[in-house]
């Protein structure tokens, strides 16, 4: 989790939402460190780390056309047609 703060920890859990991103190195070994007073792992959802994982590598691959990572165009017209044009030419390329 991006902010895992024990707050944030609760906060999750009191709305039921479960953590995608899994607890970093570090702050299990803090953890287990502290003992019992370190409280207990969180669990993560693989499945769906494997998701953001592909969506936000997408993300990265249309930001790469600067007109869009910038957001030079002024209408969201002009945006919206640069953002199909990117997803074209990136479908495009995995065709080959």
């Amino acid at each position: 989790m991006a902010y895992s703060s024990r707050a944030n920890h609760a906060y999750l859990r009191r709305r039921r939402i479960r953590a995608v991103i899994p607890e970093k190195m570090d702050q299990a070994a803090n953890r287990k460190k502290k003992g019992r007073r370190g409280g207990r792992p969180f669990t993560h959802d693989t499945e769906l780390y494997r998701n953001r994982n592909t969506v936000e590598r997408c993300i990265n691959k249309i930001k790469e056309w600067r007109g869009l990572a910038t957001r030079y165009d002024k209408t969201p017209v002009s945006y919206l047609a640069g953002l199909h044009l990117r997803g074209a030419v990136i479908w495009l390329r995995s065709l080959t």
